[in-house]
């Protein structure tokens, strides 16, 4: 049977395991780079046919990587764009700088995936096994990329590093996003651990570039590095200051770097947050001398992404943002605030499980008047009720609602903000990109 829409490629790959939506184990049995590996090598090795830029960390990873494909097309360059997850469209995932691939060639490239896939088998000790669905999407992007002749991707990790679908790659440089606890069940339990998961995208003699990490997780990328023989550049060693404001027209950000360049940005993505992420791609393309002062910057500053603090509609206003880690909604509630001070602050949330939800819920509880708690999908797994009972717990005076369908959630939220309020969604891209989708394709 051949593929003639997009959405039956997506089908196809969704129908093999999916550890995106379980990860509540972690084995050489489900997640490993043997079968991979196979896989690239049944198929030719795809990926060898352009230069590549890697991307792993907690935070950020998404957002960093889109800004290095825009810098490198800025620069006449084609290249790939693979990420996840996605918040409205599995084509989020696989794009030419950020620009979506015609479904002709998505389609074909799926046809040949399933054609080389009804192909191969693998066993090992414990029997035959299958691809699973991440293993499919990687080598799909891969394939898709290589079919479009490109000479540049920039591809991000998926979970964790070391034993990521992703790291087989060996790329021109390793990139690594600040780090902070989650997936602990998989990752580990404290941010050493983590972060050694996270490094071992680092390759021998390849250079390897830090954002802002906390001392546990750079004592970790250093030693990786020493250890691979891989100059190791950081961010905070190469920057002076860093300052931003998030305003209307976008956020204002000024880098000064130690060697006395400074650098003015108005970046389109809203959010201290972005800043950072800005940098550290900045960083990444001087150094590989991937930089041009006409054009990479104004490239740098146009770039989107979706859901990323990205208002979606007006009257009242709605953002959107996946943020749905300590610091990242820490981040975001800050330059919310700087946008709206004095404004009472409706919040639409739902994280999902093996998050920090006490300090998380805590952040939330400081930050809004309102609060409804909603589903975040059924893509992974949740439990809004825990969240409720423990904010309800700590503040029993607050506005807190408990609304587990998001359309429901939406018209509350409406409600509570009037015409000329603000609501925030946020905790997880799932809840994001549900809220966008209610807002953009209302039924």
């Amino acid at each position: 049977m051949k593929f003639n829409t997009f959405d039956e490629v997506i089908a196809y790959m969704e129908g093999f395991t999916n550890l995106e939506k379980n990860v509540d184990h972690y084995t050489t049995r489900t997640y490993r780079l043997d079968r991979m590996q196979a896989i690239l090598e049944h198929i030719g090795h795809p990926e060898r046919s352009y230069k590549k830029l890697h991307i792993a960390g907690s935070k950020g990873k998404g957002s960093t990587a889109s800004y290095l494909a825009s810098g490198l097309v800025a620069l006449g360059h084609k290249c790939g764009l693979y990420l996840s997850p996605h918040l409205l469209d599995y084509r989020e995932r696989f794009t030419l700088g950020g620009k979506f691939i015609d479904d002709m060639t998505m389609v074909k490239v799926g046809n040949e995936l399933k054609d080389q896939i009804d192909s191969f088998t693998f066993s090992d000790a414990w029997g035959e096994s299958n691809p699973t669905t991440f293993e499919l999407y990687t080598v799909f992007a891969f394939m898709l990329f290589k079919e479009l002749e490109c000479d540049w991707a920039v591809i991000e990790t998926g979970l964790g590093g070391r034993l990521d679908a992703t790291n087989t790659i060996i790329g021109e440089a390793s990139i690594l996003c600040p780090i902070e606890l989650e997936h602990t069940r998989i990752l580990g339990d404290t941010i050493g651990k983590i972060a050694i998961e996270k490094s071992k995208i680092i390759k021998p003699g390849v250079p390897v570039f830090v954002g802002f990490e906390s001392e546990d997780a750079f004592s970790v990328f250093q030693k990786e590095a020493q250890l691979q023989h891989s100059k190791l550049y950081s961010l905070a060693e190469e920057m002076q200051q860093l300052s931003f404001v998030t305003t209307e027209e976008g956020e204002k950000v000024t880098l000064q770097w130690k060697n006395g360049i400074i650098d003015n940005l108005t970046l389109k993505m809203l959010g201290q947050v972005q800043a950072q992420n800005c940098a550290l791609a900045l960083l990444v393309l001087r150094t590989l001398g991937l930089y041009d002062e006409a054009t990479t910057k104004k490239a740098l500053e146009a770039n989107t992404l979706p859901g990323r603090f990205e208002k979606i509609c007006e009257n009242p206003r709605l953002y959107v943002d996946g943020a749905h880690t300590v610091h990242s909604l820490l981040s975001l509630f800050q330059s919310y605030s700087t946008l709206y001070p004095q404004k009472e602050k409706t919040v639409i949330y739902g994280a999902l499980e093996d998050k920090d939800h006490l300090h998380m819920s805590r952040l939330v509880l400081d930050n809004f008047d309102h609060i409804i708690i909603s589903t975040p999908g059924t893509y992974k797994k949740s439990n809004i009720q825990a969240i409720y009972d423990m904010m309800k717990a700590m503040d029993n005076q607050k506005d807190i609602k408990l609304i587990p369908n998001n359309a429901e959630a939406l018209l509350q939220a409406r409600k509570q903000a009037g015409e000329t309020g603000n609501i925030l969604v946020c905790g997880s891209f799932y809840l994001a990109g549900n809220i966008a989708k209610l807002i953009k394709s209302p039924k």
